[in-house]
């Protein structure tokens, strides 16, 4: 079977886990390969998600491991042979792989939090607004780019108004919310549609204000997308040269820790829709 050229987000994290498994077992990969009948390069090709694994030789691997988790186990199953072509596909080739990494990995997400201090988070996104963010970045994005990323931000909505959304929790700095993009008309139905939102029973919007002291637990904005178990969730933040995934245990522990902080600093969701409505007041 041929190499994959271009591994997704999920098949990497696959592989990911599966290298961590044999690591904690102490098995090296020339060892795990013979304990499973293969060669040592397949055991490597799996681990670097060129090269799937079939569900029967993943719970062999897991038992080899000694790994006891089923759920976890379970979950490793699912990515092995999960199929899903979404309709993120379509921009195969066209936008940067980063862009359909995220859609793919908010698309399974079991929840979704997301922090941001200077805009208005994508899922929030009237189109307008995201036109206006695209339009000011340095170099210029062609105009047939910038309308397949649009229409890319605008197709992620998807995730929280379906018939069955996902749980979104959304913490948005009061200066992200007065930062006037695309001018005061589309600045005042971008707060329209976050009010209109925040009413979904799935969607929780809460405001950082200015007036908060003593406040640097984060600095940069945060996406956190729960897994089918919470081994197997991500953080997504946003690098120099492309959004950075985190899914070390460790760090996702850290950042576990730092939402809940700026949670329970947050105005609770009345007060903040309060406060919405008269930043658009005064727009």
């Amino acid at each position: 079977m041929a190499l994959r050229r271009e591994p997704t987000a999920r098949q990497l994290r696959l592989a990911t886990e599966l290298r961590r498994l044999r690591e904690a077992s102490g098995l090296n990969a020339r060892e795990a390969a013979a304990l499973l009948g293969v060669s040592a390069p397949q055991i490597t090709h799996i681990e670097s998600a060129l090269a799937g694994v079939s569900e029967k030789r993943l719970r062999r691997l897991a038992s080899h491991y000694a790994c006891t988790d089923e759920q976890h186990v379970d979950a490793l199953v699912a990515l092995a042979t999960d199929r899903t072509r979404g309709w993120w596909e379509e921009y195969r080739g066209l936008l940067p792989t980063s862009f359909l990494d995220l859609s793919e990995l908010e698309f399974h997400a079991s929840y979704r939090w997301d922090v941001d201090f200077l805009h208005v988070p994508g899922l929030l996104q009237t189109e307008d607004y995201a036109r206006a963010l695209f339009s000011r970045r340095v170099p210029e994005l062609p105009q047939e780019e910038l309308d397949l990323r649009v229409r890319h931000r605008m197709g992620r909505r998807a995730i929280i108004e379906q018939e069955e959304p996902v749980p979104y929790t959304v913490l948005v700095h009061e200066a992200a919310l007065r930062i006037r993009v695309g001018g005061r008309s589309v600045s005042r139905a971008q707060l329209a549609r976050i009010l209109e939102l925040s009413e979904a029973t799935h969607v929780t919007v809460r405001v950082i204000p200015f007036e908060l002291e003593d406040f640097a637990d984060i600095t940069a904005a945060m996406v956190y997308a729960g897994g089918s178990v919470p081994k197997l969730d991500t953080v997504v933040r946003d690098g120099p040269h492309g959004a950075l995934l985190i899914d070390s245990e460790a760090q996702l522990g850290v950042f576990r820790t730092l939402f809940r902080r700026v949670e329970g600093a947050s105005l609770d969701p009345a007060r903040s829709r309060d406060l919405i409505r008269r930043i658009a007041q005064e727009l």
